[in-house]
């Protein structure tokens, strides 16, 4: 019986180029997208987008053809939201804005100490309201797209926020 290894690569090459062409039609839109909404380094950036490529290869090319933004979007998100979870987890937030971003936003830094009982207060709340609290706050979800990812109405997305807020404050406050 003869080797199949050449059909074996036209077949890895017919299958890969609607990828390819999905890479070159969307991969700046992604990158464009992932920069603003997550408002992090360029690397987490990078990481993200490529992770997200990587999943989308698992996709038939129906699949990742029908609604490719929709797609793309959903498990870049998800991706972020794995990563945010992780930071939280491992002890740290966010990357912290550099001097030029807080000045343009018309604040300052706050020092290393109101940095640290932010950080206290975050992890010191209960999972259920430390989860939406970062989802918001840091990864920049509406409470519509956390009811959605938390399988909870927008209205127990709303109460527990007030609640991570009242909470936060109360302990920053002491």
């Amino acid at each position: 019986m003869a080797s199949n290894g050449p059909e074996k690569r036209d077949r890895s090459a017919r299958d890969a180029a609607p990828l390819e062409d999905l890479y070159r039609r969307h991969a700046g839109w992604l990158a464009r997208i992932l920069a603003w909404r997550l408002r992090s380094t360029a690397l987490d950036v990078d990481d993200i987008a490529q992770e997200t490529w990587m999943r989308v290869a698992r996709y038939s090319r129906s699949d990742a053809e029908r609604h490719p933004k929709a797609l793309l979007l959903q498990i870049a998100v998800n991706l972020a939201r794995d990563h945010m979870r992780r930071n939280v987890v491992r002890g740290g937030l966010a990357q912290p804005l550099a001097e030029s971003d807080a000045a343009a936003l018309g604040t300052s830094l706050p020092d290393q100490h109101q940095a640290l009982e932010l950080k206290q207060a975050i992890l010191a709340l209960p999972p259920l309201y430390r989860d939406v609290f970062v989802l918001n706050r840091f990864t920049g979800l509406t409470y519509d797209e956390i009811a959605s990812h938390v399988g909870v109405s927008v209205k127990t997305v709303e109460w527990r926020m007030s609640r991570a807020l009242a909470m936060c404050a109360a302990r920053l406050c002491d």
